[in-house]
């Protein structure tokens, strides 16, 4: 895609007080994504992906770096001033069980958005409302109900269109499908992907499982202990990864149309705590190819025919 980016994330990092220490679980990331487009930022459970999705949703405090949204700076805005913001970022959590008021029924949850940012009221909103319900998929006679009335598939709708209540630019998807079936995460993909067709919006989907953003992700960046190791267009990552880590990803990925992928570079499961990140590159202890120069020098990042890569191999 062509233009501007709608987001532009540059060396942004965000530190956590751990007891006396101090956890960097977001380090130096940059990233862009443009409108109407869906970048997948994967990753194992704790690298920092959920992190760095709150700290561009203004939900926690950005240690340096810039977020820009359409070139306008985020970082540092205050509460009032993220206002106006929020009708242009909206976040869709991992658990709606969490996420939604179980005092609120389905027509509060999706309408105190509109009602806030859009000054709705009576007729009009419930109107809206009924509208939102039918376009994520829920009977709007159920509108009355309360969340633990509906199915775990049904909240993370109502959570969707909650997020889609102030018809935002971009949305903020936090391992949306983690805690659902199989068959029903298909059916939120299949959501995410038919609403960006029809309203235009950008996506950055949070996931820890290469195998639901096949077919959903325009681009895949790949972050390792709070770090992107590998930015890529999906195609080109799923015909050959250019980084050993998201070479081990790919391998965990149950394939039907084909061997095995051989994961030449995974030779340990233990991740190292980000507590005390390794020297040199991060993911050198569990690298089968790693050089000598990889546990004593970091990495930059370097242009491969994919994108780019954080290994010396690709240097």
């Amino acid at each position: 895609m062509s233009g501007p980016p709608l987001l532009a994330v540059e060396d942004l990092s965000v530190d956590f007080r751990v007891g006396e220490a101090r956890l960097r679980a977001v380090d130096s990331v940059s990233l862009e994504l443009r409108a109407g487009e869906t970048l997948a930022l994967v990753g194992e459970s704790g690298c920092g992906k959920s992190t760095l999705a709150r700290a561009i949703g203004g939900l926690v405090r950005v240690r340096h770096g810039s977020v820009r949204l359409a070139g306008s700076e985020l970082v540092g805005l205050s509460r009032r001033a993220w206002k106006p913001i929020r009708r242009r970022v909206q976040m869709v959590f991992q658990d709606p069980d969490a996420s939604l008021n179980p005092r609120m029924n389905a027509a509060a949850l999706i309408g105190e958005p509109m009602l806030v940012h859009r000054r709705l009221r009576g007729r009009e909103l419930d109107r809206e409302v009924c509208k939102l319900m039918e376009r994520v998929g829920l009977d709007p006679t159920l509108r009355t109900h309360f969340p633990h009335a509906f199915s775990g598939g049904q909240r993370q709708r109502i959570g969707i269109a909650r997020a889609l209540a102030v018809e935002p630019e971009l949305l903020l998807c936090d391992e949306v499908t983690s805690a659902l079936d199989v068959s029903i995460q298909a059916q939120i993909l299949e959501l995410l992907r038919e609403l960006q067709r029809q309203l235009g919006i950008a996506i950055l989907f949070i996931t820890h499982d290469l195998a639901v953003v096949r077919h959903l992700a325009d681009r895949v960046a790949v972050m390792y202990l709070g770090q992107i190791v590998e930015t890529a267009s999906a195609e080109a990552l799923f015909a050959g990864a250019g980084h050993p880590y998201s070479e081990a990803l790919l391998a965990a990925v149950p394939r039907v149309d084909g061997p095995p992928i051989a994961a030449a570079a995974d030779r340990s499961d233990e991740v190292p705590s980000p507590l005390a990140p390794p020297p040199g590159c991060r993911f050198h202890p569990r690298c089968a190819l790693a050089l000598e120069r990889c546990t004593r020098e970091a990495p930059g990042e370097y242009p491969i025919a994919t994108g780019r890569a954080r290994c010396f191999l690709r240097a």
